[in-house]
């Protein structure tokens, strides 16, 4: 049984930094690309940043410069580092393992408010 679980979502202001986490089980980890997607409120989800399972790492234009995507194999965990956050980041944010198939985790919630 696939699992995708994503943590550290929370309430931060404006200018301040959160980090995502994503912990998979029930696939070969290392051999999926892994990507960070968000939704907001009345808004198409969206891509965020993605990495390979060489490292190869891109970013959508709105968060380039300020988010970073990295990933531990040996602890089977994407990360999402963003820093300078904006009230437009608010959303939830949502782990995508793809190989032969896609996987969806449940989200997590940030909200940039102050």
């Amino acid at each position: 049984q696939v699992q995708l679980v994503e943590s550290g979502g929370g309430l931060v202001q404006p200018g301040g930094s959160l980090r995502l986490s994503c912990a998979a089980s029930g696939i070969s980890f290392s051999r999926y690309v892994m990507g960070w997607y968000r939704q907001a409120p009345g808004k198409q989800r969206e891509l965020v940043a993605r990495i390979t399972p060489s490292g190869n790492t891109n970013y959508s234009d709105s968060v380039k410069g300020r988010f970073t995507i990295s990933r531990d194999n040996a602890k089977n965990t994407v990360y999402l580092q963003m820093n300078s956050l904006k009230p437009e980041d608010t959303a939830v944010y949502y782990c995508k393992a793809n190989n032969v198939g896609n996987y969806w985790g449940q989200g997590t919630q940030v909200t940039v408010s102050s």
